[in-house]
């Protein structure tokens, strides 16, 4: 009979932090970006390349790094990548040039993939049914917090010290997390089968291509340029992938999982979700600073209700998916998300804060219920033995949806704002709000703040579209087991635990 490791709780701190690492790094980079730029003399295509090489490079190694913890230990796949990342990041403290930067983002999206897929694998692992509800909310506000927090935390390191410093926070909770979990955290690993390296290189290079093509759609469109060729990679590699899956005897991903409604339902309305919450920190960011005129630390600052409302959110959540199962909680939480970005669309440059710090409350709330039942909807479908590839899968599809909902919605709000422009604009002023500011004319200022708040709220209204239609996904396909007999615990068979 399989007992609770009793150093649960102190693992999921471990877990916790890996996660907080990558996402505090990714967003407090956004706002060294002006800063770093200028001091590595980089242009905007290094820029471009500065920010999107960890997102290609992470995407595309998910379900890989996920299916060689399954098989050589999820923990020792979580200290390599922490160790990885940890060193990329205090090399960034000594880059000379933009290829340097670029280079070590490369490496940080490489320790960035074998962490990333580990925790929830190990959390999964680690946590019994009973106690998994309450484990993930935990991993999911620490998540949320780290998302809303990390632009103060970059604001405010820029501010008292440099750019440098965003990556230097890193190393000590990287060291942390490596300490504990070497003393904590127990080894586990699925039954050994043969390597699947065909299915290792598709899924690298379809992922890759696909995420690449979606970064693309903003500036080249669906077929421009090269987009054309990058999205045949994409679909050639993904197709190829799945038939490959299919017909080998040792398939690296195990494609019927999709066959079971909790995993399919739950992956389609965690990616409808992210694709609606993609461009969400994008549209609200400008708004608040371009429209409203606040600092990038104010603009932070001003997601607080966001991530107070997800922690009550994700409270309410565990205790009420523990009742009454998750695909009631799912629903509830995504149709007042929805309700949030429906209120988001009657704001106007006059409004002010108060209205969208409503908005972002209810997002929060909703959020903090919805997203970790409908990941441990999923989740509960993974035997333990595949626990690591079918953290990657989910992984996988939520980079996916944020990464199209990015796309999409930023697109959007690009080509609504050019539309709305006054005939006979300056280019400049047309291309974006901040080339209109930055023209000094006070009534070029007041035609973009208006033009800029309406493609707002058509945006946000497709984003609550998104999400109301992942709201009826999960409530048609996903099913709740909790009425059934609980079974004896036992240690699977074929898994292999290492204390």
């Amino acid at each position: 009979m399989q007992t609770r490791n009793p150093h649960r709780w102190w693992i999921l701190v471990v877990l916790c932090l890996s996660s907080l690492v990558l996402v505090v790094d990714g967003m407090a980079l956004t706002v060294a970006v002006p800063a770093m730029t200028e001091d590595l003399g980089a242009s905007a295509q290094d820029t471009q390349w500065i920010l999107d090489s960890y997102i290609l490079v992470f995407a595309g190694l998910l379900l890989t790094s996920g299916s060689l913890g399954d098989q050589f230990g999820r923990r020792k796949v979580m200290l390599i990548g922490l160790v990885l990342f940890g060193t990329a990041s205090l090399g960034a403290m000594f880059v000379a040039n933009p290829g340097e930067m670029i280079a070590l983002r490369v490496a940080m999206g490489i320790g960035g993939a074998l962490i990333m897929p580990s925790t929830l694998s190990i959390l999964i692992t680690v946590f019994d049914e009973a106690e998994r509800g309450k484990a993930m909310a935990a991993w999911g506000s620490v998540s949320m917090l780290g998302l809303v927090g990390s632009p103060v935390l970059g604001g405010v390191l820029i501010d008292h010290f440099s750019w440098q410093a965003i990556f230097l926070i890193n190393v000590p909770v990287v060291a942390l997390a490596i300490l504990a979990g070497v003393l904590l955290m127990p080894e586990s690993r699925g039954p050994w089968q043969k390597p699947d390296p065909l299915g290792a290189v598709l899924s690298a290079v379809g992922m890759t291509a696909l995420v690449w093509w979606i970064i693309e759609l903003p500036k080249h469109g669906a077929f421009g340029e090269r987009s054309g060729i990058v999205l045949a990679v994409a679909v050639v590699a993904v197709v190829g992938f799945v038939i490959w899956e299919n017909v080998t005897p040792a398939p690296m991903v195990p494609l019927v999982l999709f066959k079971h409604r909790n995993f399919s339902g739950g992956s389609l309305s965690l990616a409808l979700l992210q694709i609606g919450n993609g461009g969400l920190l994008l549209v609200l960011t400008q708004y608040l600073q371009f429209v409203l005129g606040y600092s990038p630390i104010k603009a932070g600052l001003a997601f607080v209700p966001l991530a107070v409302a997800a922690l009550a959110g994700n409270a309410v959540g565990a205790s009420t998916a523990a009742k009454f199962g998750n695909r009631p909680v799912v629903l509830v939480g995504m149709l007042v998300m929805a309700s949030s970005f429906v209120l988001l669309t009657t704001v106007s440059p006059d409004t002010g804060f108060a209205l969208p710090a409503i908005a972002l409350g209810m997002l929060g709330l909703g959020a903090g219920m919805a997203m970790p039942a409908a990941i441990g909807a999923l989740m509960g479908t993974i035997p333990p033995e595949q626990a690591g590839v079918g953290s990657a899968l989910n992984d996988t599809i939520q980079q996916a949806g944020t990464a199209l909902g990015i796309a999409i919605l930023g697109s959007l709000l690009t080509s609504g704002y050019a539309s709305d422009m006054p005939a006979g604009t300056p280019e400049q002023a047309r291309q974006s709000i901040a080339g209109a500011l930055a023209l000094g004319d006070s009534g070029l200022a007041s035609a973009a703040r208006e033009a800029f708040v309406s493609s707002m709220s058509v945006t946000f209204m497709i984003a609550a579209v998104g999400v109301l239609a992942a709201a009826i996904l999960s409530t048609v396909v996903m099913r709740d087991a909790r009425r059934q007999p609980t079974p004896t615990p036992e240690e699977p068979k074929d898994l292999e635990l290492v204390a």
